[in-house]
């Protein structure tokens, strides 16, 4: 059970046009966002971050979803994790895919250029930051300097994300519960604490 209950939507009407944009984007309203509502510019500000690293830029948002997956397994972020994972299969990930994302380094379902981006996304996101020059060498090989940025923009946004959520205890919305219990549930995820 969320610590923080979301505003309800019907009480957000100069945040409807962005509210209707994110689900328009997700297929729901985040309650992760129903709870920064609370505090409506964090989530008028947050929104305008969120759009600009996950839905602009030049990496596909496919690979974009599974570096901020990797990252929000690294955090252990259940929430993050389940989202990520239902948004890259949105974006054309398949559940085969999804599901050996935590095996990137010997999957063969995964180029160099996305073990590149993906160790760059799980480095970035331990505890302490485990990412080394060599992280960055490989990265530079398939990435240019803005990609390279990229990556680390998600990890970053991700970053909040996993804390706000873990730290909030966010309820998690159906369609994403749905898709992580069956794509996910092999691997050890599962619903409660997000």
């Amino acid at each position: 059970m969320s610590l923080i209950d979301g505003q309800e939507q019907a009480a957000l009407e100069p945040l409807q046009p962005l509210l209707q944009m994110v689900e328009s984007t997700m297929g729901f309203v985040p309650n992760s966002m129903l709870a920064m509502a609370h505090w409506p510019e964090l989530l008028s500000t947050f929104a305008g971050l969120g759009a600009t690293v996950l839905q602009s830029g030049e990496l596909e948002p496919e690979l974009k979803q599974l570096v901020a997956l990797v990252s929000s397994r690294a955090h252990g972020c259940h929430y993050c994790q389940a989202h990520t994972a239902h948004s890259a299969h949105r974006q054309g990930a398949t559940e085969e895919k999804i599901a050996a994302v935590f095996d990137f380094e010997s999957s063969p379902l995964f180029s160099e250029r996305e073990r590149a981006a993906l160790r760059l996304g799980w480095h970035g996101a331990l505890q302490p930051n485990a990412v080394v020059e060599a992280d960055m060498v490989a990265a530079r090989r398939h990435f240019t300097e803005r990609e390279v940025v990229e990556i680390i923009a998600v990890v970053s946004l991700f970053g909040f994300l996993n804390r706000w959520n873990d730290s909030l205890a966010t309820d998690l919305e159906d369609s994403p519960l749905e898709f992580a219990e069956r794509a996910l549930g092999a691997l050890g995820w599962q619903s409660g604490k997000h």
